[in-house]
């Protein structure tokens, strides 16, 4: 099967691309390093001859809420009206668990637009909520890491391995639209300030770790906010897991 994945050459895309390939599936790459851009479209109908499936897992660069609404509305808009010249039969989304609810987060209100617009296309399409990955906690550390000391938010989450989230996209793209699948997550909850400082040890980094709460990760993300809704699908890889191919 010819499936195109956008996003391609970004952690989850990498993934997804090999799971694809290593099932056997011709994959096509989409991203800007590849000669495919989907502000402006140039390459698009070029890189979706004969693609059945899209897989998008594009994310916007960092920008305020009007600046990501507007890369990643044009980004989506541009490859459904490519899939649709084309003939697409399924586009995925990768989304997040938890954004219908939560208003200050910029990178949320984009990917609301996301969803918005592809439940609006004529392309038949499937859209994966997924919880924060494993690799996240340390990563928003590392945005705010000064001279050692970081800030993080309290947040109680239930991450996913990233190889797990690209295995499921895989399954996803080579059957049928499903609508809105069902929440996909990890098979327990932590606290994101607990995984950053276990996993900054584990990479053998030191960073003092201050608990705080901010405008882009808000008291509206506290509680329950970001954990998976009834019926969702728990991949099997723990943190812990995880963790250990990180030492």
């Amino acid at each position: 099967m010819r499936i195109a994945v956008a996003g391609a050459t970004g952690n989850i895309g990498r993934l997804t691309v090999a799971a694809l390939e290593r099932d056997g599936h011709d994959v096509v790459g989409i991203s800007r390093s590849l000669g495919v851009d989907l502000l402006t479209g140039d390459g698009l109908d070029t890189a979706l001859d004969g693609v059945e499936s899209v897989v998008d897992v594009t994310n916007a660069p960092a920008a305020d809420r009007a600046g990501t609404l507007a890369y990643l509305g044009a980004a989506t808009r541009n490859l459904l009206a490519a899939e649709e010249r084309a003939g697409v039969r399924h586009h995925v989304l990768l989304s997040i668990v938890g954004i219908h609810g939560i208003e200050g987060n910029a990178h949320y209100a984009g990917k609301r637009e996301q969803e918005r617009l592809v439940s609006a296309s004529p392309v038949p399409w499937t859209i994966v909520p997924a919880t924060q990955f494993h690799d996240f906690a340390a990563m928003v550390a590392g945005w705010s890491d000064r001279d050692g000391v970081a800030t993080i938010a309290p947040l109680l989450v239930q991450p996913i391995a990233p190889a797990d989230v690209a295995d499921v996209l895989a399954e996803i793209a080579t059957g049928e639209p499903q609508g809105r699948y069902a929440d996909l997550a990890g098979p327990e909850p932590q606290d994101l300030v607990d995984m950053a400082r276990r996993t900054n040890a584990a990479r053998g980094k030191t960073v003092r770790l201050v608990p705080t709460w901010s405008a882009l990760f808000g008291l509206e993300m506290a509680g329950n906010a970001l954990l998976p809704g009834e019926g969702a699908r728990i991949a099997p890889t723990t943190f812990d897991e995880w963790l250990a191919g990180q030492r």
